[in-house]
């Protein structure tokens, strides 16, 4: 009679709970990639006007100054340069804005080319 413990089980156990765990966790990390800017206590000065998409609570579309619907939005962003989408672009949504409308230009901003999108939101104030 042996009195050693058989750990063959236990050894064929823990690899697979550890290769469960190699293929699951890169699946954990979902989401939608945004670099947002960092807050200062002052406005950083900039040499070239940023580019903003607004979104207003009727969920009309602006990009600059000029108001669009949102096939053109796209449209205009794919139509910009390699240079220009490497540059920083930053939306700014109205907080009554339809949640659908705001993602949908964030999913076009992503999918013509822009790594670097920022939020323009307002400061919240102190409640004392």
């Amino acid at each position: 009679m042996v009195a050693d413990i058989n750990v063959t089980p236990l050894v064929d156990v823990m690899l697979v709970l550890l290769i469960i765990f190699m293929v699951t966790a890169p699946m954990m990390t979902q989401g939608l990639d945004v670099n947002l800017p960092e807050t200062t206590s002052k406005a950083l000065r900039q040499d070239d006007e940023p580019l903003i998409v607004t979104v207003d609570k009727e969920g009309k579309i602006t990009l600059g100054k000029l108001e669009m619907a949102p096939a053109k939005l796209k449209e205009q962003l794919d139509g910009m340069s390699e240079e220009k989408k490497k540059e920083p672009i930053y939306l700014k949504a109205d907080k009554d804005a339809a949640y659908g409308s705001v993602v949908t230009v964030m999913a076009d901003i992503k999918a013509a080319g822009f790594d670097k999108l920022g939020m323009i939101t307002k400061p919240s104030e102190k409640l004392e």
